[in-house]
């Protein structure tokens, strides 16, 4: 029986543990998530784009 409550106990301070991780994943995600909006929004708010963070590409193709 003694062996029995030590497995409870055990299991219980398991599923706990792993809520908490499972909390703390979610509140990064979370935060990751409203950073990312919050610069989107930052940036569609100024007056439009005035640089982008892809190289663009030469209209005509380079001659020889």
């Amino acid at each position: 029986m003694f062996e029995y409550e030590l497995h409870e106990i055990r299991s219980a301070e398991m599923i706990r543990e792993a809520d908490d991780y499972r909390r703390a994943r979610e509140a990064v995600r979370e935060g990751r998530a409203a950073r990312r909006e919050a610069a989107r929004s930052a940036r569609h708010d100024s007056e439009g784009r005035v640089h982008t963070h892809l190289r663009r590409r030469h209209r005509s193709a380079r001659t020889a």
